[in-house]
């Protein structure tokens, strides 16, 4: 079994002031711990930062500029046969050796993305596209272009 011992603080109580500490005060506040929350980092507590924060200080990387990121809008497999069943109701279906075209970016989409089902044969243009999208279009006798930097 493990020995019962009466815990220091137990021990100490109304027979001193400090409890060991020596002067009043020195047990106090975050003096003891080196200073408050990141106090000292480049100082007395460099070595911690050495073995677990090398990256604490200085710059890393850049962001690039927001303008200079495409916005991606993207639309799924599932919601352009929708569109493609919507068209051909409202006979607005531009249709190419069989197949309905479909432009994404006419839509204010720019990339599609492979949820849902596709039952018919689709001819989608669009800049970016997944590959599993791309796998279920053409699975359904549908193609795909995807365009490049300078054509859009």
């Amino acid at each position: 079994m493990v020995v019962r011992r009466r815990k220091k603080s137990r021990k100490l109580r109304g027979a001193t002031r400090t409890h060991g500490y020596g002067r009043i005060g020195q047990h106090r506040k975050s003096g003891s711990r080196g200073g408050k929350g990141a106090a000292g980092m480049h100082k007395h507590m460099w070595t911690w930062v050495v073995k677990y924060a090398p990256t604490w200080f200085g710059k890393h990387g850049f962001n690039r500029p927001p303008e200079l990121v495409p916005e991606i809008r993207g639309i799924n497999v599932g919601e352009l046969d929708e569109l493609a069943a919507k068209l051909e109701a409202e006979a607005q279906a531009v249709k190419e050796n069989g197949k309905i075209v479909i432009d994404v970016r006419t839509y204010g989409f720019n990339k599609v993305l492979g949820a849902g089902k596709i039952t018919r044969p689709l001819k989608v243009i669009t800049p970016y596209i997944t590959s599993k999208a791309k796998e279920k279009i053409e699975a359904a006798d549908g193609e795909v272009v995807v365009l490049t930097a300078v054509e859009e």
